[in-house]
């Protein structure tokens, strides 16, 4: 005997509790029925449109309603925490469909729950509504009640004002660790060669400041470049970061290449909480010989650009993010060739990498943009991969870049 088929969708519909999935920017991505019936619209007039657009607030009440108030700052917190938040009772006038202009008293009882996609990020917000308005126009108006309403309304105001701290605090915590990062990422200095940095923080206040990158001019007309990602983001991932970028670049002046630096960074990550599974790739440039040695610590590979426009990603000496195994282990090292005029190339994965696609989708992304470029200069062609590969409606993680002319 098989197990029925359940078909969700249908279920869905007919939950009697209205339910709308809203996107990470408020706008409906779907409607359940008993949803549609409460808002009475149909899901064509509700379909991709930002939620307080559609149900905007009566503006008699515009200074003293607190439901559109309460119920954005609710979408925040989830937003922010991944964490469902339940509203007390809200008065929200609503507009009627068919009379513009016209707003009726109505009282909700809101749940707002978090759906996370695979990389645990809020993919969708189900926005689940009850209506209580009858319930309310029913009950007897004397002053047991009135206390009742004021006692709800205080509870909303004071759920509002715990939300706007928190989002207060997410910001200061963005602003100290931007600071931070930007103190501790200075600008390139190779001599005689040309190099281009970049770091762009993530839209979110959580996802801020693990990326990290490096250039050092060696002897014998060498120079190491890398770039590195912290797990986690925040003021942690901040002094994190420049810990591991300090003792990577002290290690790049006393090794002999770049697999060996990143063992002796892979042990000193061991005893720095927050450092497990950084991902960093690491390259030396030996330019009398035109030639790049690098290793790669569970990193995107660096690309490398041809004067012809051709590219290709420097992928032969890959190996486990730091921390990964139980032991230490020697990193792998691999060589390729350069022609003069050629560039290389290091980044993050915030420049690549998108929720729901394959990484392979975001490196051929790369490497178009990079072959319609051969003969840009380092600042250039920084500012172009930036505009042309990150959404306009910015990224989701961090990117670090390096840009570095051969």
């Amino acid at each position: 005997m098989t197990d029925p088929e359940i078909d969700y969708r249908a279920v869905y519909n007919r939950l009697p509790a209205g339910i709308a999935l809203l996107t990470p920017d408020l706008c409906y991505a779907d409607a359940n029925e008993a949803y549609l019936a409460l808002a009475g619209r149909p899901f064509s007039q509700l379909a991709g449109r930002y939620i307080f657009d559609v149900f905007p607030d009566s503006p008699e009440r515009a200074e003293t309603a607190n439901g559109p108030t309460s119920l954005g700052a609710s979408f925040r917190h989830v937003l922010a925490t991944r964490e469902r938040d339940s509203l007390a009772l809200q008065r929200y006038d609503v507009e009627v469909a068919d009379k513009p202009g016209t707003y009726e008293e109505r009282y909700w009882s809101t749940i707002n729950t978090p759906i996370l996609d695979s990389d645990g990020e809020v993919a969708l917000i189900a926005h689940r509504v009850e209506e209580v308005t009858a319930f309310m126009r029913t009950k007897d108006k004397g002053a047991a009640d009135r206390k009742l309403q004021a006692e709800l309304y205080m509870r909303a105001r004071e759920l509002q004002e715990i939300n706007e701290r928190m989002r207060k605090a997410h910001a200061r915590e963005r602003e100290v660790a931007l600071t931070l990062q930007a103190a501790l990422l200075p600008a390139p200095q190779p001599v005689g060669h040309r190099a281009a940095v970049r770091y762009q923080p993530a839209v979110s206040a959580l996802n801020v400041c693990g990326d990290w990158y490096d250039l050092v001019d060696l002897p014998d007309d060498r120079t190491a470049v890398a770039v590195g990602d912290v797990v986690g983001h925040g003021l942690t991932a901040a002094c994190v970061m420049g810990q591991l970028r300090s003792a990577l670049s002290a290690a790049s002046r006393v090794t002999s290449g770049p697999a060996e630096s990143l063992d002796a960074l892979g042990l000193y990550a061991r005893s720095v909480e927050g450092a497990e599974s950084t991902t960093v790739v690491k390259a030396f440039i030996d330019w009398p010989s035109r030639t790049i040695a690098y290793s790669n610590a569970g990193h995107p590979p660096a690309a490398l650009l041809h004067p012809d426009g051709t590219v290709d990603f420097l992928d032969q000496a890959t190996d486990p993010p730091l921390g990964a195994r139980p032991f230490h282990q020697p990193r792998p090292e691999a060589r390729v060739g350069f022609t003069e005029g050629s560039t290389l190339v290091l980044y993050t994965d915030g420049l690549i990498e998108r929720r729901r696609e394959d990484i392979d989708v975001g490196l051929a992304r790369l490497a178009a943009a990079l072959g319609r470029r051969p003969g840009s200069d380092p600042e250039t062609l920084a500012d172009a991969l930036l505009t042309e590969l990150i959404p306009p409606t910015g990224a989701t993680d961090d990117t670090a870049l390096v840009v570095l002319r051969l």
